[in-house]
């Protein structure tokens, strides 16, 4: 069907002459319209739980640059606040959260099915999303991964190298597996609520899978992926789902057939050039622009866009960044960007 979304398209296998194009955290903090919404929200929580203003920033970057695809506004720290966890956010760190770090920490949390209330305004969100957008834009959905939840909710915030949630990994695995279970639960109720509001395809981001090794990959990036993916498939047939093991490296392959993703999405610390080799032979990739282009632009931005689209052109690809664009970004170099894409 040649009017179905491009991104669909690319989802469903098909190889275009240009790819889709839309990028991680394109609504945020480089945009001037941004940053006015969010001043009027007040917090970026109070952000995240107003349906339409968390609409509105979802909408801005479609209107400036036109995306093939509209990623819904929300954080991947939502599901441990439904939970019962304590989440707020300091200015200029990032998030804090409370921490989970034995049993009765853990019994303290809600059960998956009793989080929907908190998170209804997120469901309008995609609701009011799926009415407004372009009929030519796709709507994605997105949760973090049931391992990069809880490295938050263990440390408390986030940290360099997850040290604390490797800790109770190895010191308690009780709890750490008890964790991991109820996340694992709340992404697939989390996520079959935003396709059943409109949501047309969602995203798994696994922020920290680098920091997992040999079997520990398997056990807690690889498998929680899996069973995620296989319940909404049962529940959802024919949406996709990308997967996004953050620094897998090698872990990269063979992933997309492992889980069950129809699409896998890859950081910059791997070449175009080496996952056209060994992860786009299964199917869909994303990615993998270097979100520091975003900042400096010029020819090495061209080159490499290029140099990206030309290498994985013999299969189905979405072009994207390796990484969220950051707030220092020039909103110009995103047009470059777009540019260069659809000029080829």
């Amino acid at each position: 069907m040649t009017d179905r979304k491009k991104l669909l398209r690319a989802l469903d296998g098909e190889t275009q002459k240009v790819p889709p194009i839309w990028m991680m955290r394109q609504a945020g903090r480089y945009l001037p319209e941004y940053r006015a919404t969010r001043a009027q929200a007040g917090d970026f929580l109070s952000l995240c739980y107003n349906s339409e203003l968390a609409a509105e920033v979802t909408l801005q970057p479609i209107r400036r640059y036109g995306f093939d695809a509209a990623i819904l506004f929300a954080d991947i720290l939502l599901i441990p606040d439904a939970l019962g966890a304590d989440l707020w956010f300091v200015t200029g760190e990032g998030p804090r959260l409370s921490t989970i770090t034995d049993m009765a920490g853990f019994n303290a949390l809600k059960p998956a099915d009793a989080m929907h209330d908190h998170l209804a305004p997120v469901y309008e969100t995609v609701r009011i999303l799926s009415r407004e957008l372009p009929s030519e834009t796709a709507l994605i959905g997105f949760a973090g991964a049931p391992w990069t939840v809880a490295t938050y909710m263990i440390a408390g915030r986030g940290t360099p190298d997850q040290g604390p949630a490797h800790k109770l990994m190895t010191e308690a695995p009780e709890v750490f597996d008890a964790l991991m279970d109820r996340l694992t639960e709340a992404t697939i109720a989390y996520l079959s609520m935003q396709i059943e509001a409109g949501a047309e395809t969602v995203k798994i981001f696994d922020s920290w899978a680098g920091s997992l090794k040999g079997e520990a990959f398997t056990k807690y990036a690889l498998e929680p992926t899996k069973k995620i993916i296989a319940a909404l498939k049962a529940k959802h047939p024919g949406v996709p789902i990308i997967a996004f093991p953050r620094e897998a490296g090698d872990g990269y392959i063979g992933f997309a057939k492992a889980t069950g993703a129809d699409c896998v999405a890859l950081d910059n610390s791997v070449s175009a050039a080496w996952a056209a080799e060994h992860v786009q032979v299964d199917g869909c990739v994303q990615g993998n622009l270097a979100s520091s282009h975003m900042v400096t632009g010029g020819q090495a931005l061209i080159d490499e866009t290029r140099e990206i689209v030309q290498a994985f052109a013999n299969g189905p690809h979405i072009f994207n960044l390796g990484h969220g664009i950051t707030p220092d970004a020039d909103p110009e170099n995103v047009q470059l960007m777009i540019d260069t894409v659809r000029a080829q």
